[in-house]
């Protein structure tokens, strides 16, 4: 089953990966190679360092039962809108430059950023057992409320993980037309986390508990 998610998840990447190449038109297309280069950074720590357990993987996988009608609505917007993304992203950095150039500054800003919000998505899904794929509550493996780590802070860290590097991504390519798609994709980042909260606060015990200790759901000290 490991060898099969990791297959799965690279033949997903390389996919995304294609679609921004061939939007941009060219194969030397620094942004992308760039943007490449993080990936394979991160998916090496992702099956390294920071490597979770077997059965985690299985769940991340293939979800067991119970996963929310309204999250599968979501996480399907989210691949539209990613896609989206990265063909905006590839046709105007990439190949028809409707965008005016960036100061080197903000490239390099992006890129951090880009790294930041993938190694803290990583790091969560890491310090989280129960880190699945869907919002579901995982009672077929004894669910219980991850309170540790960058859970200590904010509740929802991985959805701020992911909120950083969509920011990022506009200044690492330099693309503002590529802030249409980012926008509406913090826009479901943030309903899904408003929605699993809520989920979670109902139906997992401990989580009204933890929710009261760690106030804040993405961003810490305002939301």
């Amino acid at each position: 089953m490991k060898s099969g998610y990791i297959i799965k998840h690279f033949v997903g990447t390389l996919i995304f990966f294609s679609i921004l190449f061939i939007s941009a038109g060219h194969w030397d297309y620094w942004q992308g190679i760039v943007y490449v280069a993080i990936g394979l950074i991160m998916g090496t720590l992702n099956y390294t360092v920071l490597r979770v357990d077997n059965e985690l993987l299985i769940e991340r996988s293939k979800p067991g039962e119970g996963t929310m009608k309204w999250d599968k609505i979501i996480l399907g917007l989210s691949f539209l809108v990613t896609i989206c993304m990265y063909i905006t992203a590839g046709l105007d950095s990439g190949r028809y430059h409707w965008s005016p150039d960036y100061h080197w500054s903000l490239n390099f800003l992006g890129i951090i950023l880009t790294i930041s919000g993938q190694l803290l998505f990583l790091v969560a899904q890491k310090q989280n057992k129960f880190f699945s794929s869907t919002v579901r509550i995982q009672k077929d493996r004894m669910h219980t409320v991850c309170d540790t780590g960058p859970y200590e802070f904010v509740r929802h860290p991985a959805y701020l993980g992911s909120v950083i590097q969509s920011i990022g991504f506009p200044l690492l390519f330099g693309s503002l037309w590529s802030i249409i798609p980012i926008f509406l994709l913090i826009i479901l980042h943030v309903f899904r986390t408003n929605l699993e909260d809520k989920t979670l606060i109902k139906e997992l015990p401990g989580y009204l508990e933890y929710s009261y200790k760690t106030r804040f759901k993405i961003i810490p000290y305002f939301w």
